[in-house]
Parts: structure tokens; sequence; C-alpha cells
């Protein structure tokens, strides 16, 4: 993972994933890289876990819960702007369960971030995170 900052879009996967999900953009996209999270039995892969955390800045953000606007985050920003829509109740509660997960045993960009003693600046910005889903 080639990554300069703790926030989610402070690395490489998660802007590709921007690129990507701005290809067919909408809410299956963030709802089946949520799933892929939970569904992962085992060690879950840090790339896994990067493009699901930008899918949960998706939900956030629809909200208006902006937290970093930079320029990595400016396409999906517009967009986002562009296309208000409603978040379902059920798809907050997957996303609040994939963080969990992504904190938990056997997650290796948990152990990235941790490597050498807890990384306060990146677990400060997941529990931001998590906290402008729900607002």
């Amino acid at each position: 993972m080639g990554a300069w900052a703790e926030d989610t879009f402070g690395n490489d996967t998660a802007c590709d994933w921007i690129s990507s999900f701005l290809d067919n953009p909408g809410l299956d996209v963030v709802h089946s890289e949520i799933q892929v999270v939970l569904e992962t039995e085992g060690y879950l892969d840090s790339d896994e876990a990067c493009k699901c955390l930008a899918a949960c800045e998706v939900i956030a953000r629809l909200q208006g819960r902006w937290g970093l606007r930079n320029s990595y985050s400016e396409e999906l920003d517009n967009w986002i702007e562009s296309n208000p829509t409603e978040i379902p109740h059920d798809l907050k509660s997957a996303a609040d369960s994939a963080i969990e997960r992504i904190l938990g045993a056997d997650s290796e960009l948990l152990e990235l971030w941790d490597d050498g003693g807890r990384n306060d600046a990146w677990h400060n910005s997941i529990n931001d995170l998590r906290e402008r889903i729900w607002g």
C-alpha cells in the first residue's frame, strides 16, 4: 500500500478506487465493496480494506458529512454534490460492521498502520469516518 497520509484517500488504492467508482457510480458499488470485507473469512487484505473505507466515505459524504476534502477527493466530491442520494439505514449498519472488521484481528491494514505501535492519527481518522456515517 503506497500511503502518504492517514485519511481515507491518503493512499494509492483508495485513490484508484475513486476512478473505478466514477466509471460506474452508485450505491450498488458502495454496497459491493462493503460486502467484500464483511464476507472475507480469515486474513483481510489491505487493498480490500482501503476500497471499503473509500466506499464508506461515499456514504458519509452523500449525507453532507465531508471530512477532508482535497485534490485526491475532488472528482468524487464533485460527483457527490451533483448526485444527492438517500442512504438506507442498513447500508450505514453494514459500513459500520465493515469498519469494525477492518479494526479487528486478521486485518492487514490495521497491522500496517499499527506496525511499531498504535497509530493514533489513523485510528482517529477511522473514528471520524464512523461518526460521519451516522451523523
